[in-house]
């Protein structure tokens, strides 16, 4: 049986694989000063977007366990807010599902094995 923690974490890395293709997606049509992402948070439920530069996104994308998400839409449990602002905050996972998932199915990664899920 699938915990809630691992589906939380399972959600937060489609989340994460549907802004990879916006950002592929967005740039075969030119420069765009800003793209609207789909929050990262951990709740399936969730249809929040937010604004970010290219270069916003890609230091978010820099480091396998951090998350793009609304602000407010951190889970203290498992992740630590590394930055804040008023359109979007990061937040890396610290352990357990989220940070094993986080690693497992980071898709810029080539030394990670593509956890099927």
């Amino acid at each position: 049986m699938v915990s809630w923690r691992e589906r939380e974490a399972r959600n937060e890395a489609r989340f994460r694989d549907q802004n990879e293709w916006i950002e592929a997606t967005n740039g075969s049509f030119g420069p765009n000063p800003q793209m609207a992402f789909v929050g990262e948070c951990g709740d399936a439920n969730c249809t929040e977007t937010v604004n970010l530069s290219r270069e916003e996104y890609e230091a978010v994308r820099s480091t396998a366990n951090r998350f793009l998400i609304v602000p407010n839409h951190e889970n203290p449990d498992n992740e630590q807010v590394v930055s804040e602002g008023p359109r979007f905050a990061v937040v890396a996972k610290i352990e357990g599902w989220g940070l094993v998932v986080a690693r497992q199915t980071d898709p810029r990664s080539p030394h990670v094995p593509r956890v099927g899920r």
